[in-house]
């Protein structure tokens, strides 16, 4: 699939409207048709602040999501609905997560949801900006599952999503869907204390029906929960084994890191396109125009134009609005000042 150099993206969330989540405290106040149109309104919202700051590629915001990965969870069968929470006071974090049971064996009769809300996406947007789809993958996917005594270990429970997730995106690619990201945080978190060969051989497997079906991307970062991290933040562990992973492209979160370990991309881009996080969602300093051209021009000493794209480090979704619309401007604007110093605008 053909790319534009330097083009600027998204992960896939952005933060709900106020009146979302109020009115997800309420829902037994609506009926389906007033749901169906809050969550049409709502991806409006999200598409709006996208299509203002001018990206390249926009996503739904996963206005529809609960919690990244929680709410694919209520598709899934063998799973119990509610729930565990170990602690639920004191400062947010990571362990404030619900975490669910499984009750049997994982199925999914019904998909993921992710065909829908490509649809949806689909429906409200104007004609220009590339349209993407965002799943998470199984390992990330089986991080708040439970395996009780229906399976051994997250290795298990990961193997039974396998499936699940792969024909998700085999149903994706059908609908037209033809930007994906597949979204596996867990395995840049706990590369260092796994085999990244074995995690890079499940990756593989997943994505094997759509490679070359669509424009794939994965997202690996260290946890946005809170605006906490949830692991050393090092990609060392993950590389030379993921450069086999046969995606399209390969996001790195960079901003909230300083940028260490840029020098990553040089390595990258020699098989693969590389999207560089350069908004740091963890933080409201408002990155400048400029900061952003500055660190766009510092990764093109290091890798070719057409291999690069830019985003946030992770999805928007722990941000507050007003910031993340500015944020997503200033990136934006950096981006195109160095197109136009290039001949590229």
């Amino acid at each position: 699939m053909t790319r534009k150099p330097l083009r600027t993206t998204v992960i896939g969330s952005y933060p709900f409207p106020g009146w979302l989540e109020f009115a997800t405290l309420n829902l037994d106040r609506f009926g389906p048709a007033d749901i169906e149109e809050m969550q049409d309104d709502a991806v409006l919202a999200a598409l709006h602040d996208q299509l203002a700051a001018g990206l390249d590629v926009v996503t739904d915001g996963e206005q529809t999501r609960f919690d990244f990965n929680l709410s694919f969870y209520g598709y899934l069968e063998g799973v119990d609905k509610a729930p565990r929470v170990s602690r639920r006071f004191g400062p947010p974090a990571h362990d404030q997560r619900g975490a669910h049971a499984i009750t049997g064996p994982l199925k999914a009769p019904r998909g993921l949801g992710a065909v829908h809300g490509f649809n949806r996406l689909r429906r409200l947007a104007p004609a220009g900006p590339i349209l993407k789809a965002s799943v998470p993958g199984p390992y990330t996917l089986s991080g708040r599952l439970v395996p009780g005594s229906v399976y051994r270990d997250r290795w298990d429970v990961t193997e039974a999503l396998i499936p699940i997730v792969r024909d998700e995106l085999v149903a994706l690619t059908a609908a037209g869907c033809r930007e994906i990201t597949i979204d596996e945080p867990s395995m840049s978190c706990y590369a260092h204390r796994e085999d990244p060969a074995r995690l890079a051989a499940i990756f593989k497997r997943v994505i094997a029906p759509v490679a070359g079906r669509a424009r794939l991307s994965t997202h690996l970062c260290f946890g946005n929960y809170k605006a906490r991290a949830v692991a050393p933040r090092s990609y060392e562990p993950l590389f030379p084994a993921f450069l086999e992973v046969p995606v399209d492209e390969i996001h790195l979160e960079m901003a909230s890191r300083q940028y260490a370990g840029l020098e990553l991309i040089r390595e990258i881009a020699q098989v693969r396109d590389v999207a560089i996080g350069v908004i740091d969602v963890k933080n409201y300093h408002i990155e400048t125009a400029a900061e952003v051209a500055a660190a766009v021009r510092r990764c093109l000493q290091l890798a070719p134009a057409e291999r690069l794209a830019f985003a946030p480090d992770c999805g928007l979704s722990q941000t507050a609005r007003w910031a993340a619309s500015r944020k997503l401007a200033n990136l934006v604007e950096g981006v195109v000042e160095v197109r136009r110093e290039l001949g590229l605008a």
